[in-house]
């Protein structure tokens, strides 16, 4: 009688170090990332202080690495190499991603990147949403409760600690009808990618390195196209072959985005796309808790500058009054 109960001791064991292998995955992958993404965008490279501006050239070499990486990865393992799914539904994942990023790039131009952080929180629900239709699931009153209260609290500890230094950048910004648009697109977008990819995996029992291999090879042609139309592509290369450094961040930030897209597809594969979505749910927390950090040490900055600058002028004004007694 006692085997049994063993047996799904060991299962949920299994389980919970699955989940603590794909969490920390997440998390720590993208942290590099971010960083990475970060100050290849905002540091300037060599002598004459010279920005990389060529996004799509990034997207771009992600995406070639990605590929490259999961081809090997089916030939070294022997597994299939052709796609197990139509080619069309590789390449919808694809287009939605791309979508996804684009809408959340264009966002910032109208919406805060605060605001947009908390938008985020709202991810479990689109993914319930295109999970009804997408795969038929019937989700109960609990699973809804526990989205918006999952939601919920991530937008009282966002909003709350962080409202009033927060408040800033938001004005004036933040209630375009654009923006707002945009960030419907980014959510629905985004749920509609997870569930399709989990979709995938479930209907075709497919690997992890076969859908990675066939969505970024379809991302490559996409950005390689997006470069080619943009003039982007050579400028880009002649930046890389000028500056050295700016090569290696590049190279850097592909493979962590490769790792990154492992985890990724991992936990939709392991546990579904609602799991992945409470996850990056919860990692808006640290995004947002690192937001609020820069700005107060900015804030504390710039009043420290004005309290020295008004302390020099009282000494000044209280030395010409000497002077003239």
């Amino acid at each position: 009688m006692a085997e049994p109960e063993t047996v799904n001791g060991g299962v949920k064991e299994n389980k919970l170090w699955k989940g603590v292998f794909a969490v920390s995955g997440i998390m720590s992958t993208l942290v590099i990332y971010g960083v990475l993404q970060e100050k290849i965008m905002r540091v300037p490279y060599g002598v004459n202080k010279e920005y990389f501006k060529h996004s799509l050239f990034l997207v771009f070499c992600n995406r070639l690495t990605t590929s490259a990486v999961s081809a090997g990865a089916l030939l070294a393992s022997k597994k299939v190499l052709d796609p197990v799914a139509p080619v069309y539904k590789y390449c919808l994942i694809s287009v939605t991603n791309i979508l996804t990023t684009t809408c959340q790039y264009e966002a910032l131009k109208y919406v805060s990147f605060p605001v947009q952080t908390l938008a985020k929180c709202a991810k479990m629900i689109p993914v319930m949403v295109w999970g009804t239709l997408i795969m038929q699931k019937k989700y109960k009153g609990f699973d809804y409760l526990v989205a918006f209260l999952v939601t919920l609290g991530c937008s009282v500890f966002i909003l709350f600690p962080a409202g009033d230094d927060v408040s800033p950048y938001n004005k004036g910004r933040e209630n375009t009808v654009w923006g707002v648009s945009l960030m419907a697109g980014y959510l629905g977008f985004d749920g509609f990618t997870s569930t399709f990819q989990d979709k995938l995996f479930k209907g075709y029992n497919m690997e992890i390195h076969n859908q990675i291999f066939y969505t970024t090879l379809c991302s490559c042609v996409l950005s390689f196209t997006g470069l080619i139309l943009q003039g982007h592509l050579l400028p880009a290369i002649d930046f890389v072959s000028l500056h050295r450094d700016c090569l290696l961040d590049i190279a850097l930030l592909s493979t962590v985005a490769t790792a990154s897209q492992f985890f990724i597809s991992y936990t939709i594969r392991t546990f579904g796309a609602l799991t992945f979505a409470a996850i990056m749910t919860t990692r808006q927390l640290g995004a947002m808790y690192r937001i609020g950090h820069r700005f107060r040490i900015f804030i504390r900055e710039k009043l420290a500058e004005q309290q020295e600058k008004i302390t020099n002028a009282t000494t000044v004004s209280r030395t010409s009054a000497v002077r003239k007694g």
